[in-house]
């Protein structure tokens, strides 16, 4: 019951910053610039390169550094990254130390205005307090200020309402801190802190519920992702990546690109060029041996593992020479559009530069999520200086904008010829991808969504109430 009786309390107190919020348009406590401190500063800086600060809060195309802009692609609407430069006008120069904690551990910025949790302070919330101070130090006196203001969410009523965030915190949020797990060695709990707490990993690899919450018993179980799909990257043999060796694992996380088993795109691609590939050797091992060990969860539909399906085709031969009629429209697509560089074979480029379609996970999955995807938005990832990139071909495409027919009949082929031969592609499978990917419940909903958040959590209150009221009546 004390439990119950603190969430009350958390609950009015949410309650009573959003009110205040509304009330102050700004009401923020004059920080106090913490002394520079070159080894606390440096170590807030690989903790904000580990927790990928820079890939959401730096616009592409040449934006500065942590000064917010890039659109966040939620089902709910983009989600724009605030400016998280010292800049006191435009960013978090006036935030205290306890200000900057509770944005990073509760999505409360320093006016009281809730965060959504496309800034995922969920995961955020286990970090330690000395990480929070070494963040703090690195941000007000290493970054620079930019006096700039980023573009603004705007999202659709009711979802504007950013109160209603503390309803949603009040049901789902865990704010706790990390604690090692006792029986784990020290290299597995440091990978959990890492890929939990900083990387965020259980952010984009966890299904989520109805109202967008992680679900806790499927962690890194696989989860939709707008347009692509995050992978359960749990320790399962088939479905996971239990049949992965720890070395493959790691140049993965490294460099995005293990030949003739996966290559990082999409939202994975840049985690790897912002944050992955600066991470210390001992880290990413730590971060390998605790996904090595994680409850294994199948998926039904996996009979072998992505990576296994496929192989060379042969099907250049049988068609050389033969009129273009006796090719599918997919095949003629596939031979116009990919196979300069993936080969007519599917072997890719003998340099490994364009990857080989066989024995590749994204081809070999059981949604084909992923391939429309590349197919659609292209690849475009920086390792090493090395720049990896593949056209897309959606609306706009320089190389050839191909109709969602187009895709579905390419998609079809690369399937059946390279990949796993259970999966088709529709048209209209590519036009939900590029319209933004499977929408959730709360997404559905609509209008409904947020009043039906609130009275959920009032419902939840009263009856806390009452089971108070009865404790107290049986004393």
């Amino acid at each position: 019951m004390m439990q119950s009786s603190r969430k009350v309390r958390e609950l009015a107190g949410h309650l009573g910053l959003a009110a205040a919020a509304l009330v102050l348009s700004c009401s923020v406590v004059r920080a106090q610039v913490p002394e520079p401190n070159e080894a606390i500063a440096q170590r807030g800086h690989y903790l904000a390169v580990a927790a990928d600060c820079a890939a959401c809060h730096t616009a592409p195309g040449g934006g500065k550094p942590f000064a917010g802009g890039y659109g966040i692609a939620s089902p709910l609407g983009a989600i724009y990254a605030t400016n998280i430069t010292p800049s006191k006008t435009y960013g978090i120069g006036a935030y205290t130390e306890a200000q900057f904690a509770r944005a990073l551990r509760e999505g409360i910025r320093g006016d009281g205005a809730h965060l959504y949790p496309a800034m995922p302070y969920t995961s955020y919330t286990k970090l330690t307090d000395e990480d929070i101070h070494a963040l703090y130090v690195y941000f007000m006196t290493d970054v620079k200020p930019v006096e700039a203001k980023a573009r603004e969410t705007a999202l659709p009523f009711p979802y504007n309402i950013r109160a209603s965030m503390a309803f949603w915190n009040l049901l789902f949020l865990d704010d706790t801190r990390f604690r090692p797990e006792p029986g784990k060695s020290a290299e597995v709990n440091r990978g959990h802190y890492l890929a939990y707490a900083l990387a965020h990993c259980d952010t984009c690899h966890t299904p989520r519920n109805a109202m967008m919450a992680e679900i806790g018993s499927k962690a890194l179980g696989g989860a939709s992702l707008g347009s692509w799909y995050a992978p359960n990257v749990t320790s399962d043999q088939k479905s996971g990546v239990g049949g992965w060796s720890d070395d493959e694992l790691a140049r993965y996380l490294k460099t995005g690109d293990v030949p003739g088993k996966a290559q990082a795109g999409g939202p994975m691609a840049e985690a790897v060029e912002h944050s992955f590939q600066y991470l210390d050797d001992s880290d990413i091992r730590a971060i390998v041996a605790y996904i090595k060990q994680v409850p294994a969860i199948s998926d039904s539909r996996d009979t072998a593992p992505r990576d296994a399906y496929g192989k060379a085709s042969d099907r250049e031969t049988a068609y050389r020479g033969l009129p273009e009629s006796g090719m599918s429209r997919g095949e003629r697509l596939f031979t116009g559009e990919c196979a300069a560089c993936h080969r007519p074979t599917g072997k890719g480029s003998p340099d490994g530069y364009y990857p080989q379609l066989f024995h590749n996970t994204a081809v070999g999955a059981p949604i084909a999520d992923n391939l429309i995807s590349t197919i659609l938005t292209g690849v475009r990832r920086e390792v090493g200086g090395h720049t990896v990139y593949m056209p897309g071909f959606g609306e706009g495409s320089y190389v050839d904008a191909l109709s969602d027919q187009d895709i579905a009949d390419v998609s079809n082929y690369v399937e059946q010829e390279f990949g796993n031969p259970a999966v088709k592609v529709s048209a209209e499978d590519v036009k939900l991808i590029r319209s933004g990917g499977p929408k959730p419940l709360i997404a559905k909903l609509g209008a409904y969504a947020v009043p039906g958040m609130i009275a959920g959590g009032l419902v939840l209150v009263g009856l806390v109430v009452l089971m108070m009221r009865r404790v107290r009546k049986t004393r």
